[in-house]
């Protein structure tokens, strides 16, 4: 591009070999952004809230009152790590880089692998479903590959929701890790019914996702029996027992997520089926909101609402991802691991050796891109990090290396099947796409054991 486009700045971007797009003020030569190539102009300065964008220097007191980066007051249901786990001392453990190690510590890893994996029934079915709602979208010629993956992973995920007794009208779906919040879409298309336009508010979606995201299918849902809410808050803070929402008509819990990354999975476990029961309060009440802002159903008194809680858990289906994000302090099976004889050490080497999965798939000469993703789930279609060149390359195939990472992957979601476990559920996982698909083509599902009382509402 040989000069700026009318209207546009002026500055060349030395980075993408082109002038930057941005529009300038009327008689301008440059944006906002790069107006001190201008004379006369203040000094931009880096925001101190969010070195991303910068300001005027003189002009950075009125900025920092909105800077969409400031700190905002917290909503009633944000709590500081209530689902972060115990801070027990290894929460800050570095993860292990791999090739730092020698040869024979990477064999005595491996070792622990086989030894901590002996014994388990985790076997992992190949179940490929589909659910009819989607059919129609899944044959349009306008949707490209990427957009086609996505619809077939969702149509499996309806098909195992409702094989499990998930998929209904009375009871409340939370989707942690959001993003778009297509998976809700298909759930509340699966759940229309010829005079769902008359029905009574029997249904609510909760979308829970921690960044901004643009583009989302939330308002084209108008229906006047569904209700949806997006919260943008990390799962890490997320206390459903103060959700307004869940606390109305305290239909049973569905909880969903299509590719929680890493830790996120964790998050999402804990949260769903510890926080959704109330706890009693030892602080004092929080104070009075103005008339603007909505109730806070915290302050009640016991009279007034002998049961504070939202509904019952009904169940989960969840697709898994990105192990190698995984943490020790928010990880769910620590017992798990402990009951082994293993630690947050084997873990974190576990959890970077977890990648040999899907790196081992890939040509040698062809480098992943490393990822840094800013929301809780994975969107695209590769979840592994750069393929690190150590050691375990002298003495293990791609064939093998591709064995123990899925190893790896299979104890570490051991650990949540018996976090599960101990709290009533019976929860399985499934291939529930082809790899070709996805190579993260896991679901975790789960629902209460027989031996459970049943929550009201339950039709299985």
């Amino acid at each position: 591009m040989a000069a700026p486009l009318p209207g546009r700045c002026g500055f060349f971007v030395e980075k993408k070999k082109r002038f930057c797009k941005m529009v300038v003020g009327k008689g301008k030569v440059y944006c906002g952004e790069h107006a001190t190539m201008e004379k006369g102009v203040s000094r931009r300065i880096v925001c101190p809230l969010d070195p991303k964008h910068t300001v005027d220097e003189d002009k950075l007191e009125k900025h920092l009152k909105k800077c969409n980066s400031r700190e905002k007051p917290k909503p009633v249901y944000y709590v500081e790590n209530i689902n972060a786990g115990s801070a027990d001392g290894d929460e800050m453990l570095p993860q292990v880089s791999l090739c730092e190690l020698g040869r024979s510590q990477l064999e005595s890893l491996v070792d622990k692998l086989k030894a901590g994996v002996k014994g388990l029934q985790f076997d992992v079915e190949e179940s490929v479903l589909s659910h009819p709602v989607v059919q129609e979208e899944l044959k349009n010629p306008k949707n490209g590959d990427s957009a086609h993956k996505h619809l077939k992973q969702q149509s499996s995920i309806l098909g195992h929701m409702e094989k499990q007794g998930l998929l209904g009208r009375r009871r409340c779906f939370i989707e942690f890790g959001a993003g778009r919040g297509k998976l809700s879409h298909w759930i509340h298309e699966a759940l229309k019914t010829p005079d769902h336009l008359k029905t009574a508010d029997d249904l609510q979606i909760l979308l829970v996702e921690r960044s901004s995201t643009r583009f989302k299918v939330d308002g084209k849902h108008q229906d006047p029996g569904v209700q949806f809410e997006r919260l943008q808050v990390d799962i890490q803070h997320l206390d459903l027992s103060r959700v307004q929402m869940l606390r109305l008509k305290k239909f049973p819990l569905v909880g969903v997520g299509k590719h929680l990354c890493g830790a996120a999975t964790d998050l999402a476990l804990r949260c769903l089926l510890e926080t959704s029961e109330p706890r009693k309060e030892s602080e004092p009440p929080p104070k009075r909101p103005k008339t603007s802002e909505p109730a806070d159903p915290e302050q009640h008194s016991p009279s007034e609402d002998p049961d504070p809680g939202p509904g019952p858990v009904l169940g989960l289906a969840v697709a898994l991802c990105c192990h190698h994000r995984c943490e020790w302090r928010h990880y769910v099976g620590k017992q798990f691991f402990l009951q082994r004889g293993l630690g947050p050490e084997e873990f974190s080497a576990f959890c970077r050796m977890s990648s040999w999965a899907t790196c081992g798939l890939r040509p040698a000469n062809q480098e992943p891109q490393p990822q840094v993703p800013t929301n809780q789930r994975g969107d695209d279609d590769e979840h592994e990090p750069a393929e690190e060149k150590d050691a375990v390359n002298g003495f293990l195939s791609s064939s093998e290396r591709e064995q123990i990472g899925r190893l790896c992957k299979r104890l570490i979601d051991a650990g949540r099947l018996h976090f599960l476990k101990a709290r009533g559920f019976d929860g399985k996982l499934s291939q529930y796409v082809d790899s070709q698909v996805t190579l993260e083509n896991v679901l975790l599902t789960a629902v209460p054991s027989p031996s459970s009382p049943r929550p009201e509402g339950e039709t299985r």
